[in-house]
């Protein structure tokens, strides 16, 4: 499994507009700039957090970003299925099928039952992860984090 650049810039662009002044928000070009990115991309990455309806537009001469939700509701899994959509789904089989019109193995697939468990528990650990979880420095992240890994999963990560 590999996190898309779109996975990690539209979290991280949501982070930073999280962390921005509530009623200023982030400009295109503050994004570009924090991130490193083009503008072009910034815009790409916005439009698709707009439309997910995680963030807002301002018009105007200081128009720019804000969040259209509180950092608690914004949930990981959520952000991630708006950008990239999900590791694994039931449609994944049926466009994986080689030149056949059916997959040779869809009648008895281990490997359907481990995508479908490996999805199902990324979704249920990354749907008790929120933006405001990951809005302190990284050691503490990873404390919080570990401890919500432990509550959900029976597990120390």
């Amino acid at each position: 499994m590999k996190i898309s650049a779109q996975d990690e810039y539209g979290l991280r662009i949501l982070l930073q507009i999280a962390r921005a002044h509530p009623e200023e928000g982030l400009s295109l070009s503050q994004i570009s700039e924090l991130e490193n990115i083009s503008q072009a991309y910034a815009a790409k990455l916005t439009r698709s957090l707009r439309l997910a309806g995680f963030i807002q537009s301002m018009r105007g001469h200081k128009g720019g970003y804000i969040l259209a939700l509180p950092t608690e509701e914004i949930k990981v899994n959520q952000v991630l299925k708006a950008m990239g959509g999900v590791m694994y789904d039931e449609k994944f089989c049926g466009l994986h099928s080689g030149s056949l019109s059916l997959c040779t193995n869809s009648i008895d697939c281990s490997l359907r039952s481990l995508w479908t468990i490996l999805q199902w528990n990324m979704d249920k650990l990354l749907d008790q992860i929120s933006l405001k979880d990951l809005m302190n420095p990284e050691v503490q992240v990873n404390s919080n984090l570990s401890i919500i890994s432990e509550k959900v999963m029976g597990y120390e990560a």
